[in-house]
């Protein structure tokens, strides 16, 4: 895997945890009774941005390391997967 494949690899894990990790413990201002006039009552409270980026980074670098790992140390590869198109023949 070459530097620029790998930190490709990395952002797109890195975004999708970060999509996963992101409803995690959001209250609303309606479930507070809280609603600020000219927001939606959905909007959270406390979105707590900081702590979930650090949580997608740390998860991302493991998911990202078993994917390297298993890319590079165990002998598998992309062209082990059964879905995979193949482009040998020719139509």
């Amino acid at each position: 895997m070459t530097l620029v494949s790998g930190f490709a690899t990395y952002a797109i894990i890195w975004w999708l945890t970060l999509f996963v990790v992101l409803p995690f413990g959001i209250v609303t201002q309606e479930e507070v009774g809280e609603i600020e006039e000219g927001s939606a009552p959905s909007a959270p409270v406390r979105p707590q941005i900081i702590r979930k980026v650090l949580i997608t980074t740390a998860v991302s670098a493991l998911i990202f390391g078993a994917v390297y790992w298993l890319l590079e140390h165990s002998g598998v590869g992309l062209d082990d997967l059964p879905f995979a198109p193949t482009f040998d023949e020719e139509y």
